[in-house]
């Protein structure tokens, strides 16, 4: 049997190894609570601190600032968006937030919620170019608008969306901005000082560290109320016992990431080249997106004449892991929501395939999985009952 080909990193990595080993001790030996005052717990508080370093200085926040420990993007997306009720709607009478049609479902299922109890949001449509404008967010904002919430990098395009601009237009029309990094962080720089971001969320998982632990960044001064309440945890702003081993990893993780900036760019960057490459030369492909604005890791390629489930089963008789869009979405059957948005014909909003790479990927994976993808092509073209007609 072929070994297995892992190409889905956008919906979860591998834990490095390097933070595995790091992660260990912190499960059996140094277990202690972290808030305690025995030495049980006084061992392993400096190694939290440690990790929250790390994590401040992969995004650039300053000392001042908060990253308040959660345990996903998930949850730091919830948390933003349903305070904007509580600590604009209730308090200022602040009801809109400006968010894009293709956000994560964390961002529009939760957008949707808070319709439901009065607020009122715009979904941005995103261009031929498959982002928005930082114009188009100034055109939306009113004296009304509570928050703007768009994602850093798209998660099945990994199109990378013009957070500096847009970081600008709120902070010159004084609304809170928010952003999903979760497929940025590890990929491209991220700074949330150049970014004049208030919010950024985040998931471990995402850049080679645990499953299950995440983080929310939070601008000094910036008014947030707690989604968990209860103890004194992380000043108070989210309250529950600290996932000591989990936290660790992620700082390892974080700081990986960083280490690895150049590596992503120039060598997984160009494994997604060749990857490419290859398959545009094969009739009726396209890859959706601009290389350079995008992230160096992804590729959303569509087939004319082919459904991307049909395709992924040919991939994985093979044993190579991709996808057909956001990972949290995968058992809806709908048409990928960006193809449609970009202004797909029905029939190729249905054909998108995503691979996403990693440091961990090599040339004979990228090789193996062209020669998969082109047999794939070929078998699947003979027997469908559209794409001879075209």
């Amino acid at each position: 049997m072929q070994d297995r080909i892992y190409l889905d990193n956008n919906a979860t990595t591998k834990v490095d190894p390097l933070v595995e080993n790091m992660m260990e001790p912190y499960f059996c030996k140094h277990y202690g609570n972290p808030n305690s005052l025995h030495k049980f717990g006084t061992e392993t508080h400096p190694m939290i601190t440690q990790a929250l370093d790390k994590l401040y200085e992969g995004i650039h926040a300053n000392n001042e600032d908060d990253i308040i420990i959660t345990s996903c993007a998930t949850e730091s997306n919830n948390w933003v968006l349903k305070s904007m009720y509580f600590d604009a709607y209730l308090k200022h009478g602040k009801d809109h937030i400006i968010t894009t049609e293709v956000e994560h479902p964390a961002v529009h299922a939760t957008c949707e919620f808070l319709e439901s109890v009065g607020m009122r949001v715009t979904y941005l449509p995103i261009n031929e170019h498959g982002t928005i404008a930082a114009s188009q967010v100034a055109e939306a904002i009113t004296d009304k608008t509570a928050l703007v919430s768009v994602m850093w990098a798209n998660n099945e395009t990994g199109l990378i969306f013009p957070i500096e601009e847009i970081g600008q237009v709120c902070k010159q029309r004084g609304v809170l901005f928010h952003s999903d990094g979760v497929q940025a962080i590890g990929k491209i720089p991220v700074d949330v000082q150049k970014a004049q971001v208030d919010f950024l969320s985040f998931s471990a998982h995402k850049f080679h560290g645990p499953k299950g632990v995440g983080g929310l960044y939070i601008r000094s001064g910036v008014e947030i109320t707690p989604l968990l309440h209860g103890g004194e945890h992380m000043r108070g702003r989210r309250s529950g016992t600290l996932n000591v081993p989990y936290i660790i990893g992620m700082g390892e993780a974080m700081k990986l990431a960083q280490q690895n900036l150049d590596y992503e760019r120039e060598v997984v960057g160009g494994l997604r080249d060749k990857l490419e490459d290859a398959l545009l030369e094969i009739k009726d492909v396209s890859v959706i997106g601009d290389r350079i604005k995008r992230v160096p890791n992804t590729t959303l390629v569509s087939v004319r004449g082919i459904e991307g489930e049909a395709m992924l089963w040919d991939l994985n008789r093979a044993n190579i892991a991709a996808s057909t869009g956001s990972a949290c979405a995968s058992e809806d059957l709908k048409a990928n929501p960006v193809m449609v948005a970009i202004g797909a014909d029905v029939e190729l909003a249905h054909t998108a395939v995503r691979f996403s790479l990693s440091r961990f990927n090599t040339i004979q994976e990228i090789d193996r999985t062209i020669e998969v993808f082109k047999k794939a092509v070929k078998r699947l073209r003979n027997i469908s009952s559209s794409y001879g007609l075209n």
